[in-house]
């Protein structure tokens, strides 16, 4: 029986990484640190990668921060034109 670890590898790990995949490519990283500790290449390969991720979330969080801005706007026309409706009924 083998074992999903057994396809944890560096090649892996770059597919992983070319198909956008970098948490889980870091976290094969992070296996095969624990299993080798003293290779630096995968030490510093690991590195890079949580740096990619981090800066990928802030990007990520950047790009809602226009949408939720449109969203609020949207939000507060939409409770003036109930305030509107129900005052034109009111008067009627």
């Amino acid at each position: 029986m083998s074992s999903d670890h057994d396809f944890y590898t560096e090649t892996m790990a770059g597919i992983l990484i070319d198909q956008g995949n970098l948490e889980q490519a870091a976290e094969i990283y992070r296996h095969l640190l624990a299993a080798q500790p003293e290779r630096r290449d995968l030490a510093e390969a690991l590195t890079g990668l949580e740096k990619k991720i981090s800066a990928a979330a802030r990007k990520k969080a950047a790009d809602l921060v226009p949408l939720l801005q449109e969203w609020i706007g949207l939000l507060l026309k939409y409770n003036n034109l109930q305030k509107l409706k129900k005052l034109r009924e009111s008067r009627y």
